[in-house]
């Protein structure tokens, strides 16, 4: 049986937590993932918040192959989340959730590929969120942008329960590598 998602949420959560606060394990850029950057894309990413699996070298790694980097945007919980340009360095305010994002005046930019956290995950590919749908509806705005999970290995479940508006992810990577559908 498949647990709720509420459930779910909830032990993977402690879970995460718990690996994080035991493991000096990093989040490092497989090669599969270094062959799609190319010159000019624009590369989403995120800043870490607690035991999120941080993607500071995928997108170190995006920079040094000459893309252009974006953090997310949320100004409430229903708006539209919005990807706003952003260099590596560049000063950061705190928003909505606790989140590190670019000010409100930075340029908005399509993206190419959209690196994003995750609670959850399975081998299907799709993707547990925290619940509110920013990534979902992202996915749904940017249907071409390659979604790659930026996880921990033990968020890994058997199955994710997904509703009808849920979009499944083109690859996650953890710190043991890549899981990517061909």
């Amino acid at each position: 049986m498949i647990p709720d998602k509420l459930a779910l949420r909830a032990r993977l959560r402690a879970e995460r937590d718990r690996f994080a606060a035991e493991s000096v394990s990093a989040i490092t850029a497989p090669e599969a993932f270094l062959e799609r950057l190319k010159p000019d894309l624009v590369v989403t990413s995120y800043i870490a918040l607690g035991s999120e699996a941080d993607p500071t070298q995928l997108a170190a790694a995006a920079v040094a192959k000459g893309c252009r980097l974006a953090l997310p945007r949320v100004t409430d919980r229903t708006s539209p989340m919005r990807f706003l340009a952003w260099s590596l360095g560049d000063p950061l305010v705190t928003g909505q959730l606790g989140l590190r994002q670019p000010g409100a005046d930075a340029e908005e930019v399509t993206p190419d590929i959209i690196l994003t956290p995750l609670l959850g995950f399975d081998a299907r590919l799709d993707r547990l969120g925290q619940g509110a749908g920013h990534y979902d509806r992202a996915f749904a705005r940017y249907p071409d942008a390659w979604r790659v999970g930026i996880a921990w290995s033990v968020q890994q479940v058997p199955a994710v329960p997904t509703d009808i508006w849920d979009v499944p992810l083109h690859a996650v990577i953890t710190e043991e590598g890549m899981l990517c559908h061909k």
